[in-house]
């Protein structure tokens, strides 16, 4: 995920939901997308590995700098730098462009992975978020209905992350580049976004049942 991970924490949280900043905003989803599109664009007209590599890493590098000289937070700049090098490393090392996305395939198999067994073993991660951004702690287990919203949250997400295996490994294995770079940058950002309000929808009406409150002593 590329994403911000306090930001969508303060999403989640919220009593409203801004898809705005669930892309990061209009320069956050630029940043996010710039680096692939880059890629894809010099894999089409150039082709190899070598420059599409190099042109990813290169505007990636003006993005950093450019937070760095405005003097901005540059944490999502950093975050996306991270998942640019170790693709390039990757491409590089392997000799293949197909190569770039290999790391993140992999990484959305480990969230995968990861939520699934969260929700297998009683601890659906999206209920261990929730809980810590109210306050509420671990007492949302005590509670059926709401374990189950958060398992159904849960879900949704695991979704997201099955549906970009589902769609971009046979893309990887066909050896269609380009087309995988495209499904990968509207399969990035946007569905993370998408997602994430879904699973916003889902958690604000989990919560932890009303207390019970004696009633007012009657007047005689």
């Amino acid at each position: 995920m590329k994403a911000d991970d306090s930001a969508a924490g303060r999403l989640l949280g919220g009593d409203s939901f801004s898809m705005h900043e669930a892309i990061g905003g209009w320069r956050g989803f630029i940043e996010s997308s710039a680096p692939g599109i880059a890629f894809v664009a010099a894999y089409v007209i150039v082709g190899g590995f070598r420059v599409p590599v190099i042109a990813a890493v290169a505007v990636m590098a003006v993005l950093v700098v450019a937070r760095v000289i405005q003097r901005t937070p540059p944490t999502q700049a950093l975050s996306g730098a991270i998942g640019v090098a170790i693709g390039a490393i990757w491409a590089w090392r392997s000799g293949d462009a197909s190569g770039y996305f290999v790391p993140g395939l992999w990484l959305n198999a480990a969230y995968l992975a990861g939520i699934l067994l969260s929700m297998a073993v009683g601890w659906p991660v999206v209920g261990i978020v929730m809980g810590l951004l109210r306050g509420e702690g671990t007492r949302w287990r005590a509670n059926p209905a709401e374990r189950r919203r958060f398992q159904l949250a849960s879900a949704v997400l695991a979704a997201m992350f099955a549906l970009r295996l589902a769609v971009q490994v046979p893309l990887l294995l066909a050896d269609q580049t380009a087309v995988l770079g495209t499904v990968k940058l509207a399969m990035g950002v946007p569905l993370f976004a998408l997602t994430l309000w879904g699973v916003w929808l889902l958690a604000r009406d989990a919560g932890p049942a009303p207390a019970t409150q004696d009633p007012p002593p009657t007047t005689r």
